[in-house]
């Protein structure tokens, strides 16, 4: 239970700091003016998309929160046999974070006006984000030709589940990068894409953070790190 704490805990936290980046926090009734009025309402599309991302992947988070403390409470049963995690999930995970961090610096060239990069960028994250998922398919390819079936075991079960939903979130997120790719190859301007980009770029480091925090889940390193805090406090 400690684990799924920790992750409510983090979570809270980011989509605090976010939310108030959105400008929630402001108070356009005080201002006054024609120009605050235009920028409010040349604004509003964009934060309703960042709001309505927002509260997606609070669901998300929560979702997944749900599994790990599944995940917590299940392992404590005498009959729990974690299953060894096969080492091309490593690479994976760096395939993960190049698609992350191409999609951040994308980011920045979209604010610049940089088309060329913005293009590599996009092409990057897409590549990368493809190869994460090529690998996932090769861990359970050779996951379940060591025996390790999803019905064998609960632990096996767990590890299919929540790698399969990941999966399909960075699957679903690739359709809504596959579209701003295509726009920006048809030669949209770098600032009619900002938007996109952004949205893409933050639900890409969510789902980088999801999948880091599902690693130390299956890896065990969460409850060791908890159980090491707990000493120290204690």
């Amino acid at each position: 239970m400690g684990s799924i704490l920790v992750f409510l805990t983090a979570l809270l936290i980011i989509a605090t700091w976010w939310l108030s980046r959105q400008g929630l926090m402001s108070k356009p009734w005080l201002e006054q003016g024609v120009a605050v009025d235009w920028l409010a309402a040349r604004r509003a599309p964009s934060s309703a998309a960042k709001v309505g991302l927002g509260v997606f992947l609070a669901v998300v988070g929560s979702l997944f929160a749900l599994f790990i403390s599944a995940y917590a409470i299940r392992m404590q049963m005498p009959d729990w046999r974690a299953l060894p995690l096969p080492k091309i999930l490593w690479l994976n995970t760096g395939m993960l974070v190049l698609s992350s961090v191409a999609l951040h610096g994308t980011r920045k060239a979209a604010r610049r006006g940089e088309d060329e990069e913005l293009r590599l960028g996009l092409l990057a994250a897409g590549v990368t984000a493809l190869a994460f998922l090529s690998g996932q398919l090769l861990a359970w390819r050779q996951l379940t030709a060591d025996g390790y079936l999803l019905a064998s075991n609960s632990a096996n079960a767990f590890f299919y589940v929540l790698t399969g939903i990941h999966g399909l979130h960075l699957l679903g997120g690739l359709i809504a990068l596959g579209r701003t790719i295509a726009r920006a190859w048809r030669g949209i301007a770098p600032e009619r894409l900002q938007l996109s980009v952004e949205l893409c770029a933050t639900y890409w480091h969510f789902l980088l953070f999801v999948w880091l925090v599902l690693l130390s889940v299956l890896t065990g390193w969460a409850g060791d790190v908890i159980d090491i805090c707990r000493q120290l406090l204690a």
